[in-house]
């Protein structure tokens, strides 16, 4: 396949928050919701929503929490205590990767190439601030890109949707 045919999604990898690298080539065929996070942000409740999304279509969506202090400096933990945080206050269980930049001239290439996939409101590319989320395909297509005060269970229907369409 060719980069206009997705595959560069599934070249990107990461790191978690326990430091393994996490390889995006093991997300293929799954639906990947990717989240710019933060703690003590006011759009923090909607973990919740997050996390029931992800236990509602287990195996087949992937939720990446990518935790981000540049907004607010919301995020001001890392490392262990920042995944202990997570767990206790929201009752997390999908995967949370290392602390990241998503803007600027140190921004992760993750969030470099969903903002050149899916640009934000009136074709800005940056990230607005906390819990933006980008909904991927299980075909690596980067389909939509929701602002913070867009909730995850309003576009549920669409996840839907894309997990039906997994192996047809």
């Amino acid at each position: 396949m060719t980069e206009g045919n997705n595959e560069g999604f599934y070249r990107l990898q990461c790191m978690d928050v326990n430091g393994n690298i996490l390889s995006f080539d093991s997300l293929r065929n799954k639906v990947v919701l990717v989240v710019n996070v933060a703690s003590l942000c006011g759009f923090s409740p909607q973990y919740s929503d997050l996390q029931a999304l992800y236990k509602k279509y287990e195996g087949k969506l992937v939720i990446l929490g990518f935790p981000c202090n540049q907004f607010g400096k919301q995020e001001p933990l890392t490392g262990k205590a920042l995944i202990d945080h997570i767990r206790a206050h929201f009752q997390v269980s999908f995967p949370i990767m290392d602390k990241i930049d998503v803007n600027g001239d140190n921004a992760h290439p993750v969030y470099r190439y969903l903002k050149d996939k899916k640009s934000g409101t009136l074709g800005f590319k940056g990230i607005q601030w906390n819990f933006e989320k980008f909904l991927v395909s299980s075909k690596g297509e980067v389909i939509e890109r929701y602002t913070s005060n867009i909730p995850p269970r309003s576009f549920e229907f669409l996840i839907e949707k894309l997990v039906k369409e997994i192996n047809i």
